[in-house]
């Protein structure tokens, strides 16, 4: 069996290692169109953290790893067009024209900083991280600006945001929402970390959006909103990623919003065509709406899943809970699953509870913000939402597991956490706010 990969970022690879595991006999060809695979895609993050002294070292996998399992990389491949009905794809590699044919192909692209509503995004002008060169780039113009626009308030915006400000940076941050990270997070959850934003010097304009980029002649950069402009030394675009699928032909059925329509088990409208990754749209838990969620955690397990079913399938996709994590302005903030918003637009009965908690046990006690999404009639934990100024981020993987397996707040509540009186509280926060919710219950009744 002879297996063609497009694209060697997370999904890619992730596919090519599994298929390794189970077909030890396959065939597997990544073709990759940058000179190197295994980029991080918030390496310049990192590199602005001091987590690592330059972008070289923000990679996750090399050529000779993969090669060494016997899994074949092509690189600088950028991929022409493919034909489905002959299993072709023609491709172009160091300016000469080659054509590779496959037994099953696998899409994985990734995605692109890409905007069709701004104009001039596509600049020289307009900062880019997901790519190494794009990053180095980044970091030589930022390091030459005294002041930096960040267009987009999700969770690349307000890191940048952060590392940006501790670089003594004048940062005007752009959002269209009324409030930052509202893909993740409920209103009364975040407005802690935009109050210290503001109380940081952040210049936030809420509301807002941008119609258009373009360099001034002194070399600083306009940014035009509805009604006013917006001037600085740099501007960095934190909107949201697109795929870029135009080598498809017309037997890969495509979504309104251009990523590629897939079953739960990866495949395309194509036979032997799987798509994984940022390239296609994802359920949102085990509900049917499809959802675009382009994250790393995502990608990884789509191709997982797409390779577990290259002759059959067996193990469908289990869905997205859109779980993130990260720091910023002091505060460690968490989400996963379902949000208060997005509750009223479900037929379902949901009530949410809201409550701090100290860690009492550890000495450097800190306050614990967690916020619980549940069915009002089963109680089944539907979404979480945590803050804090403490290093509470693994908590969010405990709460993804129990909406993934229905555990419900009584469930969470006999959960066996280990207690050390260096390392946790004497009470694990997540048994601790189910239980005060149980007995809230039954006061009511």
């Amino acid at each position: 069996m002879k297996v063609v990969i497009i694209g060697a970022s997370f999904a890619g690879v992730a596919a090519a290692l599994e298929i390794r595991n189970k077909h030890l006999d396959a065939e597997i060809i990544l073709l990759e169109k940058k000179s190197a695979l295994g980029y991080i895609p918030n390496g310049l993050h990192l590199y602005w953290e001091k987590r690592i002294d330059n972008l070289e070292s923000a990679y996750f996998v090399t050529k000779e790893e993969l090669e060494n399992q016997n899994i074949h990389c092509n690189l600088r491949s950028s991929v022409e067009k493919i034909d489905t009905v002959k299993k072709e794809i023609d491709y172009i590699c160091d300016e000469q024209e080659g054509t590779i044919t496959y037994d099953k192909l696998i899409i994985a692209t990734g995605s692109s900083q890409l905007s069709q509503k701004i104009s001039g995004s596509d600049g020289e002008h307009v900062l880019k991280y997901k790519g190494r060169y794009e990053a180095e780039a980044a970091i030589e113009k930022v390091e030459a600006s005294e002041s930096v626009t960040i267009i987009g308030g999700g969770q690349v915006g307000v890191e940048a945001a952060d590392l940006l400000n501790k670089q003594q940076k004048q940062v005007t941050l752009i959002e269209s929402m009324d409030y930052v990270l509202f893909k993740y997070f409920d209103k009364d959850m975040i407005q802690p970390l935009q109050k210290k934003m503001l109380a940081d010097g952040i210049n936030l304009r809420l509301q807002q959006t941008v119609s258009s980029i373009e360099e001034t002649d002194n070399q600083q950069v306009r940014i035009q909103l509805k009604k006013e402009t917006v001037k600085s030394d740099a501007v960095v675009l934190g909107v949201n990623v697109r795929p870029d699928l135009h080598f498809l032909d017309e037997h890969v059925q495509l979504h309104m919003d251009q990523t590629i329509a897939v079953d739960r088990y990866m495949r395309t409208s194509a036979e032997d065509v799987f798509a994984v990754g940022d390239c296609i749209q994802l359920n949102f838990g085990e509900e049917s709406e499809m959802v675009y969620i382009p994250l790393v955690n995502n990608a990884v397990r789509s191709g997982i899943v797409a390779a577990a079913n290259l002759n059959q399938p067996k193990v469908p996709f289990k869905g997205s809970l859109r779980t993130i994590g990260t720091s910023a302005f002091g505060y460690y903030i968490a989400s996963t699953g379902m949000t208060e918003a997005e509750s009223l637009f479900t037929n379902q009965t949901v009530k949410t509870s809201r409550q701090e908690m100290r860690l009492t046990s550890l000495p450097d006690a800190s306050t614990v913000m967690m916020k619980w999404i549940y069915d009002a009639d089963s109680h089944i934990l539907l979404g979480a939402q945590l803050l804090s100024n403490a290093n509470i981020l693994e908590k969010i993987n405990t709460l993804a597991l129990a909406i993934q397996t229905k555990q419900t707040l009584e469930d969470l509540q006999q959960k066996d956490y280990f207690f050390h009186p260096s390392f946790s509280p004497m009470i694990s926060t997540t048994n601790f706010v189910p239980w005060q919710e149980m007995r809230d219950d039954v006061n009511e009744n």
